[in-house]
């Protein structure tokens, strides 16, 4: 049995799929679940943006077929075909377990994982043989990573989602990189409804930090 499992994330610039053209030319992001590669060669989509914009851009996208769109809580939610394979495919190919993808002004993130050694010097080597892709983080996958974090720290979806988001995008660094008002942009919700979140999240997870039971 190989007990090692390493998270890795990717960094991608320089892509001309789709999504990447997308966020770029309107200036916005996109959270994507990890693609469905057909036998024919084309993939199934299914992701989510603050922006309508991204729809009207991908209407016009000769590579998309079938979009269909939906608004939800300040969000659209799409699901569509791409008539072409996406750059994760071939870190997927070499083991690379996608969880999630995140593409913003034309740069993308993939978060995942990998088991063992062997498997992680592959999927490095696709890395190096596929432009634009660079390695970030590697570090080793903990028992409570395959726990989301709602779960593990009894946060609501949105409070995660509002963290997560602040975290990504600078706000906790020293100096901060974004605004409130960035983030709440980003995830198409007003500034006070961001901050509310997040200091829920906040005053949960600094409960179980200094509870002394």
């Amino acid at each position: 049995m190989i007990a090692e499992c390493l998270v890795v994330e990717f960094r991608v610039t320089d892509d001309d799929c789709p999504l990447a053209d997308a966020t770029r030319e309107v200036g916005t992001s996109v959270d994507a679940q990890p693609p469905l590669l057909r036998r024919d060669g084309n993939a199934l989509l299914h992701f989510s943006s603050p922006s309508e914009a991204v729809g009207e851009y991908l209407d016009e996208d000769d590579r998309i077929r079938y979009l269909h769109r939906t608004a939800a809580d300040g969000r659209w939610n799409y699901r569509c075909l791409a008539k072409e394979a996406c750059v994760v495919h071939s870190l997927v190919d070499v083991g690379f377990l996608v969880d999630s993808i995140h593409l913003r002004d034309g740069t993308e993130r993939f978060v995942g994982a990998v088991v063992g050694q062997d498997v992680l010097d592959q999927v490095l080597a696709a890395a190096g043989e596929t432009v634009g892709v660079s390695l970030e983080r590697i570090s080793s996958l903990r028992a409570h990573e395959d726990t989301p974090v709602a779960q593990r720290w009894d946060v609501t979806p949105r409070q995660s989602e509002a963290v997560e988001a602040a975290f990504r995008l600078g706000y906790f660094s020293v100096p901060r990189e974004v605004t409130a008002r960035d983030v709440a942009d980003e995830l198409g919700i007003s500034k006070s409804a961001f901050l509310e979140r997040l200091r829920r999240a906040q005053a949960t997870f600094f409960g179980h930090l200094f509870d002394d039971g």
